[in-house]
């Protein structure tokens, strides 16, 4: 080391005042990037349990709104154009009601050709009818003749022959009729399967369609063409672990709240527990939730009446339920679960 004075060892002073300052740097680099531990309030309020059932044994669940049918996904019997399209989200059809057309020209061209058809099948049965009247008139007037002599006997098979013909022909006259009317209804069956009605009184809760598209019978659209479901009243479907079922009492009224509104809670009505016990397939994605479960699903019925129940309670939409239990145990804790998995 030239650069340095004699007295000045790089080795002994200088490098260790280098090392102290990387330290120092380093130091500084590690206190800048601790992640903020400061204890802040939650965003939202978790779901608590409330009233009598603050300090009584419950079960807590979480689940979704449905619609008391169930969704109906709405599909369609053939394929073809989407000609017009009736309905929208929010609205509420009576069963029956044309919800969209399927494209029906064919359907209506088959309908005109059958009715020409049986137009022709009608002719047909009056000119057979005239001529098997003429025939049999004719075969009775041979037959009438007292004098064998006067009417030879090949005239008389002749008319036998004219009369039989004529019935023969009146047969297959009407058998064709019978045709034709059995392929008008078919093609008045088919042009009636191109509308596509409700197949119960609810509410349209997505359209997935759009006037011009193809829909297939195969499914080849990723989304049901229409959903819908009886909304009136809504049905909240709970799981209840598995481990769990056994302490619920059914029967009882759920104390429910919406996913985000904790604070604002109604009295759902028991409606059934679903003799199935299911995997688990609804999530709320919590980090403490178990997936590997199977889960009983209880159905309760959300109060109509309740205040601001039709704009607080959406389908699909996620909530927090507590079940009052059967026994005893885990007061106002444990097992109960208060943020509801």
């Amino acid at each position: 080391m030239a650069l340095l004075p004699q007295n000045l060892s790089f080795s002994r002073r200088i490098l260790p005042i280098i090392a102290l300052v990387g330290l120092a740097f380093a130091v500084f680099f590690i206190w800048r990037g601790l992640p903020d531990r400061s204890l802040s309030e939650p965003d939202q309020e978790p779901a608590r349990a409330t009233g009598a059932l603050a300090n009584s044994s419950r079960v807590a669940g979480a689940g979704l709104v449905e619609p008391s049918s169930e969704i109906i996904d709405i599909g369609t019997a053939l394929s073809g154009l989407v000609t017009d399209l009736r309905v929208q989200p929010g609205d509420y059809v009576t069963k029956g009601q044309p919800l969209f057309t399927v494209d029906d020209r064919a359907a209506r061209a088959r309908i005109g050709e059958t009715n020409a058809a049986i137009g022709e099948a009608r002719a047909a049965i009056a000119e057979a009818q005239t001529a098997q009247r003429t025939a049999e008139a004719q075969l009775a007037l041979y037959r009438s003749v007292e004098d064998s002599a006067a009417v030879s006997r090949s005239e008389v098979i002749k008319a036998e022959g004219d009369a039989s013909s004529a019935r023969s022909r009146l047969q297959l006259a009407r058998a064709r009729l019978a045709a034709a009317q059995a392929a008008l209804s078919s093609a008045r069956t088919e042009l009636g399967r191109l509308t596509i009605r409700a197949p119960i009184t609810g509410e349209i809760l997505a359209v997935n369609i759009r006037p011009g598209e193809f829909v297939s019978t195969m499914g080849g659209n990723s989304q049901p063409f229409i959903r819908m479901g009886e909304t009136r009243p809504l049905y909240i479907r709970i799981d209840i672990d598995e481990s769990e079922a056994p302490r619920i009492k059914l029967g009882a009224p759920a104390l429910v709240s919406p996913r985000g509104a904790a604070d604002r809670q109604v009295n759902a009505e028991f409606v059934r527990a679903e003799p199935l016990v299911v995997p688990k397939t609804s999530l709320t994605n919590s980090a403490s939730e178990r997936v590997d479960v199977r889960v009983l699903q209880v159905l309760y019925q959300l109060p109509a009446d309740a205040e601001g129940a039709e704009q607080l309670f959406r389908v699909g939409q996620q909530v927090d339920a507590f079940i009052p239990a059967v026994d005893g145990e885990n007061n106002g804790g444990g097992k109960t679960q208060e943020t509801a998995e």
